[in-house]
């Protein structure tokens, strides 16, 4: 017999018991396929990726090699190369996009004459494949059909119209412009939507202060922005950096290595040396650095929320 209080039945200990269970499970209950889902596209390749640089592979055979993969990565100087190129790719992308895309989105949260139009072409480039870009902008770098090296020589920024992607001093700057011009709506599109939704009020009650648009913008605009600025940042720094096939279109990694990242060196590696086990070593270590700057970049954005 259960017993009652004020004539109401009470549920016995391993009747709760289970309805704390139940009330425990039932999230992970709904959340099941997502788990399921990442597991197999994410966790499975992964470990299988890390297995990999752990072995030698060969035409018909692989072997177990222990960390002699790793030990070989300490006396590459093709990959030392290739993390400075990483870096510079990198960071001048990633500058250069930011602050054009910032300025576009302050442009855009204004009113003005053919706004709607202005929206639809800053936008367009995140709509076009990696492969076209890069074959489109590898196209106007070429002095016989493209356009840019006759402009820059006319502007006295070279001496001849040549291709700026076959020497090895300026060849970088090639995928970096065209990286940059497919990365801007990005930023744009996501610092749009936090301009959004700042409050007007606070810029209203600035202005009736005395502040001043700059003041306005360092005071209220960027503070709101800040949160949004650091995940933007970070996510936009780990695409860059894993971006192989707009950099391979153009340049191949060349000229004499110039524009060889860790990603396309990862790409020669597995595919066309058909080293494998050599290219998951330098994957794990592209991985393991990408994740120490999101776990800096995290703790960044978490102190800039709690002054926010």
């Amino acid at each position: 017999m259960q017993s009652t209080v004020a004539g109401l039945p009470q549920k016995s200990g391993r009747e709760r018991g289970k309805r704390r269970f139940s009330v425990a499970f039932e999230p992970w209950f709904y959340l099941s396929p997502a788990l399921v889902l990442l597991l197999l596209v994410l966790v499975v390749p992964l470990i299988f990726g890390v297995s990999y640089s752990f072995r030698k592979f060969s035409a018909f055979k692989s072997e177990y090699v222990g960390l002699a993969q790793y030990q070989a990565l300490l006396h590459d100087k093709v990959l030392g190369d290739a993390l400075m190129n990483t870096l510079w790719w990198t960071v001048a992308s990633l500058v250069l996009q930011f602050f054009l895309g910032l300025g576009l989105a302050l442009l855009l949260d204004r009113d003005f004459v053919g706004k709607k139009f202005v929206q639809a072409i800053v936008f367009l480039p995140w709509a076009v494949p990696s492969f076209l870009s890069g074959l489109t902008w590898a196209w106007l770098f070429n002095p016989i059909v493209g356009p840019l090296p006759h402009w820059l020589f006319a502007l006295g920024l070279k001496a001849e119209p040549t291709n700026i992607l076959s020497d090895p001093a300026t060849a970088m700057w090639g995928p970096i412009i065209a990286n940059v011009w497919f990365g801007i709506p990005f930023f744009a599109i996501t610092l749009l939507a936090a301009l959004k939704s700042i409050p007007g009020e606070l810029h209203e009650a600035a202005a009736i202060d005395g502040a001043n648009p700059w003041q306005r913008f360092t005071k209220v605009t960027l503070p709101f922005l800040a949160p949004t600025i650091a995940i933007t940042v970070m996510l936009r720094t780990i695409w860059i950096a894993t971006f192989a096939d707009l950099i391979y279109v153009m340049t191949e990694g060349g000229p004499a290595g110039s524009t060889n990242t860790v990603a396309t060196y990862i790409y020669v590696s597995a595919f066309k040396t058909l080293d494998k086990g050599y290219a998951s070593a330098v994957a794990v270590l592209l991985l393991a650095l990408l994740i120490l700057y999101a776990i800096v970049l995290i703790r960044i954005r978490r102190s800039l929320v709690r002054y926010a």
